[in-house]
């Protein structure tokens, strides 16, 4: 009797109980038996501002009333700069004037950080970029111990600075070549401290004419950057390096700055088209 009964509870556990944030079976994610379990979504199926329940824009400039990178932008929770429409987040950046805590900036645009921390998991995000010379859109994660003044998790998860807390660039795209994505890494070393960068670049001519999917793999041991499935960089992942606790997703549309390059005098607005995030574990 013991024996049925326990067979029924597994079968119940098996097959009844629902999975995270609502997910089903043809959601999962079928050609890694790794990652198979959604955990976190957007398919943006709401209208207006991005739900509050998944989304925190990050707003306070950093450095000295600016974003590190020398950007140009100012990053705002307004309509008008991040909405959801007929099934896609925009995100989009405007040449306005705009002032915050007495910094005046000459763009805005959005970032938007994730309220979602996790080790391990694959990343899932079906974009189209912004064709627009100037402009630098991302897709990335930071650990969730940063002390970057703003940011969703404050000190929950700790109090370091970059780059010991660790960067995954699952996509970025300079202002001046809109025919390659770049996919890199940037961490400080946990026991000699030194800073270490790797990564790659990825030839994508019709980045601007269509949705693409970039994503990342990540487990104990390594961790890989995609773009429609094509892997771009693998990375070694070790003890050492500090890709083996919590870090949290981040989307936004930079303006000018390292890797946005000198923005042109014609520039009005860039849009930064989001149709979907999962990320599975």
């Amino acid at each position: 009797m013991r024996y049925y009964f326990t067979l029924l509870i597994f079968i119940c556990l098996e097959f009844c109980v629902q999975p995270a944030w609502g997910q089903t079976s043809e959601e999962q994610y079928s050609s890694d038996s790794l990652f198979q379990h959604l955990v976190f979504f957007d398919e943006f199926d709401n209208e207006g501002h991005p739900d509050p329940n998944k989304w925190h824009h990050q707003i306070l400039p950093p450095k000295d009333g600016s974003w590190f990178n020398d950007e140009l932008q100012h990053y705002t929770d307004r309509l008008i700069n991040s909405s959801v429409t007929n099934g896609k987040l925009t995100i989009c950046a405007l040449k306005e004037d705009y002032e915050v805590e007495g910094s005046k900036k000459s763009y805005t645009s959005a970032r938007l950080n994730a309220k979602f921390a996790f080790t391990y998991g694959k990343v899932e995000v079906r974009a189209k970029l912004p064709k627009n010379a100037g402009t630098w859109p991302a897709i990335w994660t930071l650990g969730a111990n940063v002390n970057e003044r703003g940011n969703y998790f404050g000190d929950q998860f700790g109090d370091v600075g970059w780059a010991k807390c660790g960067e995954i660039d699952i996509l970025e795209q300079t202002g001046w070549d809109k025919e390659h994505t770049l996919s890199h890494f940037h961490w400080d070393d946990l026991i000699t401290k030194a800073y270490h960068e790797e990564g790659s670049t990825h030839t994508l001519s019709t980045s601007d004419d269509g949705f693409h999917v970039f994503s990342m793999e990540w487990a104990n041991d390594r961790i890989r950057t995609f773009v429609d499935g094509n892997l771009v960089y693998e990375l070694e992942n070790s003890d050492n390096k500090p890709f083996n606790h919590h870090h949290y997703l981040i989307l936004n549309l930079a303006i000018g700055g390292n890797l946005g390059g000198k923005v042109p005098s014609s520039f009005s607005q860039a849009d930064f088209v989001i149709d979907y995030v999962r990320i599975y574990q």
